[in-house]
């Protein structure tokens, strides 16, 4: 695994900036428009001014979006509404939420600053980038010079030292604490820098779970100041790093709408949604199928599929991308979601995929694949704003 260190992180003073609630945000891209107005309405100071901002996209104007945005940003450090601690930690962190069945669900992990390497290697991504989000974000990097939002990767582990470490810290009062629009409580630690966590992780492999544009992005940057400058602090990226080996890490899906073309014809019946979803099977490769057929109300099914996990990679290779190339697919988390886009005639289907795990998407990895883009929902997400890295 590349070098971790601590860094000296941006964190919002509540005394002038306000109410953490009202200043942190999801990850920008499952933002939607209505959430992101109502999130600049919650405050000033709310960090998705300055991750999504408002303006022109064109570079050659001095009050483009990405300007604007690290102008704000520096207006904040100015105010003193983000501050940055005298010394370089390390941050544990904790998110903690019930599931469906109400049973008390918690993952922890450490915000490091990570030396940034090639992909291959130690760091291992698991599914395509595109162009368009990855100039996005380097324009706003430049702009900034902060990692406003981690990338989230997870080790194999088991690491015992980490875990005993997050343990020891937990039990300490955390220095910020908020409950989300999801019903997730985050929880924020300092931890000492002298920790040896890099020695402590060397020897894993990081898999990338969310944030390959950002990565990426990282990577651009990097060189183009290294070009200028040399080494610097661009050199890392902001991480949140899991052990999955000691933590259960949910990986959730990206269920697929099909927006166009001709829906693919499951294998077996299916009662309904809720049928569909106590039968697809990561480790079975079972997926379900709602479809309109014909102009009739749409029919529920499961589609048998072949091959080895993950069962979205066996979807596209087998069936799906043969069926609906290009852009004839949106993405939803929210299977509703896909069935409703279906029962409208948005749709001509919906494709309802099972939850995986780290070691089967690290399997396929190893086995030369990378996943179809938006392949996996790691949930719950590190939180936007509640801290931020400079690169200057």
């Amino acid at each position: 695994m590349p070098h971790v260190a601590p860094f000296r992180g941006l964190r919002y003073d509540p005394a002038v900036a306000g109410e953490l609630s009202h200043l942190t945000t999801p990850p920008y891209d499952v933002i939607s428009e209505p959430t992101r107005h109502r999130y600049r309405e919650a405050s000033p100071f709310n960090a998705v001014h300055v991750d999504l901002p408002d303006g022109v996209d064109d570079p050659e104007d001095p009050e483009n979006r990405y300007a604007r945005a690290g102008a704000l940003l520096s207006s904040w450090e100015q105010s003193g509404a983000l501050v940055r601690p005298d010394e370089p930690c390390y941050y544990g962190y904790e998110v903690a939420w019930r599931a469906p069945d109400r049973t008390a669900m918690r993952l922890r992990g450490v915000f490091v600053a990570l030396t940034l390497e090639p992909w291959g290697g130690s760091v291992i991504p698991h599914e395509h980038t595109m162009a368009g989000p990855v100039e996005d974000r380097l324009r706003l990097l430049r702009a900034t010079a902060t990692h406003l939002s981690p990338i989230y990767g997870t080790v194999p582990g088991p690491c015992g030292p980490l875990a005993a470490l997050l343990e020891r810290t937990s039990a300490q009062p955390p220095v910020e604490e908020l409950l989300d629009e999801e019903g997730v409580t985050h929880r924020l630690w300092e931890i000492p820098g002298a920790e040896p966590i890099d020695a402590w992780l060397r020897d894993d492999e990081l898999l990338i779970a969310d944030g390959h544009h950002r990565y990426t992005t990282a990577l651009g940057y990097r060189d183009e100041r290294r070009a200028v400058d040399g080494a610097g602090p661009w050199d890392a990226i902001l991480a949140f790093i899991v052990d999955a080996g000691s933590e259960t890490v949910p990986v959730l899906p990206y269920h697929r709408v099909q927006l166009a073309g001709d829906a693919l014809v499951p294998t077996r019946p299916a009662a309904d949604l809720d049928d569909v979803q106590a039968h697809v099977s990561d480790e079975s490769l079972v997926v379900g199928v709602i479809a309109r057929r014909d102009g009739l109300v749409p029919g529920y099914g499961l589609l048998d599929l072949h091959g080895s996990p993950p069962a979205v990679r066996a979807l596209h290779e087998e069936r799906l991308d043969a069926a609906a190339p290009g852009d004839a697919l949106r993405f939803t988390h929210d299977a509703a979601d896909a069935e409703r886009a279906v029962l409208a005639g948005d749709a001509v289907a919906a494709y309802v995929l099972p939850s995986t795990t780290p070691a089967r998407v690290l399997a396929a990895i190893e086995h030369g694949d990378r996943l179809p883009r938006k392949s996996t929902f790691f949930w719950p997400k590190p939180r936007t704003g509640l801290l931020f890295m400079p690169v200057r």
